[in-house]
């Protein structure tokens, strides 16, 4: 099982996020599972959403403590306490942010991938919107799933020109992170799994 923790403030499409990845996960046969957890629920207040991909149908309910992942909609939030904690050794951190990776990995001392989702959003959709691009930059570096069942995903939420948008989004954003390069994260984690 595959878990990933999604930061984000409200208004920022944090729980949308989650529950666009889970269905991706059920357009190409796999179980997925997403739920928020909110805090106080306003407009720029922090949002976690949390999300288990996995072969068989997943049972656990509780939040994610450790995940493999984390999707960062907001590159503030990196330096809230607790949004980092419980990250797996060598898990990917991929943050909205218009600064380079390496400068976030060297501020961080973490691999952080960087991707101006923001930036992208507000040129194609209009609206600083970023949890579409983000997913898309996602599934590029891990090629969890296809990019093709987000697209699906996204066709049961949206329609008409807001849907061309958001694939047009999808498709330029998963070309500005370094594709399949956390390929191996989840490969290894499944072996672990299949080991233990």
């Amino acid at each position: 099982m595959l878990e990933i923790r999604i930061h984000g403030r409200g208004g920022q499409g944090n729980v949308v996020a989650a529950y666009l990845l889970a269905a991706a996960a059920f357009e190409v046969k796999r179980y997925g599972q997403a739920f928020p957890n909110f805090g106080a629920e306003r407009r720029g207040a922090p949002v976690v959403a949390f999300v288990r991909i996995d072969d068989q149908p997943i049972r656990r309910r509780n939040q994610v403590r450790s995940p493999a992942f984390l999707i960062i909609q907001d590159e503030a939030l990196l330096h809230v306490p607790g949004v980092l904690d419980g990250l797996k050794d060598g898990g990917g951190i991929l943050v909205n942010s218009h600064h380079s990776s390496t400068q976030l990995s060297e501020q961080m001392n973490h691999d952080i991938i960087a991707l101006p989702a923001t930036h992208l959003a507000q040129k194609i959709l209009g609206r600083p919107v970023p949890n579409t691009a983000l997913l898309a930059g996602f599934l590029a570096l891990t090629e969890l799933l296809p990019q093709q069942a987000l697209s699906q995903a996204l066709t049961h939420r949206f329609k008409g020109a807001v849907l061309e948008r958001n694939l047009q989004l999808i498709e330029e954003a998963a070309q500005q992170v370094p594709a399949r390069q956390w390929n191996h994260l989840h490969t290894e984690e499944h072996h672990h799994a299949a080991s233990a």
